[in-house]
């Protein structure tokens, strides 16, 4: 039970990230590349993108 919460929670952060990658100003080129890396290798694609992967539209509020 414990492992099928893990998933879970994994497939959410998982969805985020794409979701947040699509929306960002970045390259398609780089759209892809970061979208791959999180469906290929979901928890650390998703560790080193929340680090180093493309921020936002870059405005500032």
């Amino acid at each position: 039970m414990e492992y099928g919460i893990l998933g879970l929670i994994v497939l959410i952060l998982d969805i985020y990230a794409v979701i947040k990658i699509l929306g960002s100003g970045a390259s398609t080129g780089a759209k892809v590349l970061w979208t791959l890396g999180i469906l290929i290798f979901p928890v650390i694609g998703f560790i080193v993108w929340f680090f180093a992967g493309p921020r936002g539209s870059g405005r500032a509020i």
